[in-house]
């Protein structure tokens, strides 16, 4: 690049103050002349190259190395011809950083990179496996869903490899219990040795030892039971309380029944109904079965009213069976319906209460229902009542649950009731399951 010529400021011709011969001087030029000379290539004067400048030092920007700075013959004193600028030192450079890394460094990286593709494709391989395993539990066991395993022990691949899986989960969502379905079946197999070849030729498996548990839920038993609107709920450890609403006669009587849990041999379930009583709100309570607590009784509150209501008492000692059943005379009874003071002393005895909550009121009600209707109680429904039998009731609340057939080896053990439903625990030892040879 040349050097532009550096051009003098003019000085100015007129004298100074006036004084002939004398000429300004401005200061500033004279200290510039003292400066070295300005080099453009170096313009703060540090000693620094162009970044521009060749290796050699030997080009200034936009002429090739080795020419003069006016000549255009394209050769130098050296006579090396030009050449163009190598762009892909850089990526030369670039290349060069992994040069640095250690080979341990390398190595670690190259094992890290192997491991993680080898836990990707053993993952791989368990997915795949427990998919297939929940296909043909399924049908082998003919489960209406299909069930959910999971299959423990890292790596995977090694287990198939020896045919030894360490222990694998097992949960079925549904399973046929009579009426009902089971909630949920849980159970842990552990040692289980392999026949065949996973996942493509497995044959069947046989199982050291499994354990587990059934819940038969108190929401499935509601939903599911006949009874439409009966809730169920636990009452003791081994007992269970309904609570609910019956339609009977075009009317809704509430149900309340107590069963029984017991075990049926070490395979099953089932429930036994020890008390039902359907109760006509505020009024009378319906006990079906027979004597002596079968029955329509009244209630505490509803018998109280009658002592204090004297046509409803005098109605009731209007019938003789109804009273010698209260300990009154055919007498007293007669002098009662036109003595208010005789149907007075009668119904505020102490007794008289307590005598008319034992007496059974199924065939009053039947036989006499205007006697019916001045206590309260529809006579149809009365006698809908007494029409229902006990099996007719206690079908819509018992249960009965069998394990699979084809789940053979296992038992159920320790069966109770807990607050979400009825559970029992499930073990066995030796299993086999499918072609075992």
């Amino acid at each position: 690049m040349r050097s532009p010529t550096r051009i003098s400021s003019p000085r100015p011709s007129h004298p100074h103050d006036g004084s002939p011969g004398v000429h300004y001087s401005n200061p500033y030029e004279e200290l510039a002349e003292l400066a070295d000379p300005y080099d453009p290539d170096d313009p703060l004067g540090l000693g620094l190259a162009s970044d521009d400048d060749d290796a050699d030092g030997g080009g200034r920007r936009g002429e090739p190395v080795g020419s003069g700075s006016g000549s255009g013959s394209g050769s130098g004193d050296d006579g090396a011809a030009w050449s163009p600028p190598n762009h892909r030192r850089s990526s030369r450079r670039r290349r060069g950083r992994f040069r640095g890394i250690p080979l341990t460094a390398k190595a670690l990286i190259g094992l890290l990179v192997l491991g993680l593709l080898l836990v990707l494709g053993d993952r791989c391989a368990v997915m795949y496996s427990e998919r297939k395993a929940e296909q043909e539990l399924q049908k082998r066991l003919d489960l209406a869903t299909a069930p959910n395993v999971t299959i423990h022990g890292f790596p995977f691949l090694t287990q198939v490899l020896g045919k030894d899986l360490q222990q694998v989960d097992i949960a079925v969502p549904d399973v046929a219990a009579d009426r009902v379905s089971l909630a949920e079946v849980r159970a842990q197999a552990q040692d289980i040795r392999i026949v065949g070849d996973l996942p493509s030729s497995f044959r069947g498996a046989t199982v050291g030892r499994m354990k587990g548990d059934v819940l038969l839920s108190f929401e499935d038993l509601s939903r599911e039971l006949g009874a439409s609107q009966v809730r169920f709920q636990a009452l003791g450890p081994s007992s269970v309380r309904a609570d609910g609403k019956l339609p009977v006669a075009g009317q809704q009587v509430s149900l309340h029944a107590q069963a029984q849990i017991r075990r049926q041999g070490d395979r099953g379930i089932s429930t036994s109904v020890t008390d039902m009583r359907l109760d006509i709100p505020g009024i009378a309570t319906y006990r079906p079965g027979p004597e002596p607590r079968a029955g329509l009784y009244l209630h505490k509150k509803a018998a109280r009213q009658i002592s204090e209501d004297s046509e409803k008492a005098r109605a009731l000692l209007s019938i003789p069976s109804v009273a010698e059943k209260l300990g009154v005379s055919p007498a007293e009874a007669g002098q009662a319906r036109n003595d208010d003071r005789m149907l007075d002393r009668i119904t505020e005895s102490p007794r008289f209460v307590p005598a008319l909550l034992a007496v059974n009121l199924v065939q009053a009600a039947n036989d006499h229902p205007q006697l019916a209707r001045k206590l309260g109680i529809d006579p149809t429904v009365a006698a809908a009542l007494t029409r229902m039998k006990v099996p007719e009731l206690t079908e819509k609340l018992e249960l009965s649950f069998q394990l699979p057939r084809k789940a053979k080896g296992i038992k159920l053990t320790n069966i109770g009731v807990s607050p979400e439903g009825i559970r029992a625990d499930l073990t066995g030892a030796g299993l086999s399951f499918g072609k075992t040879r």
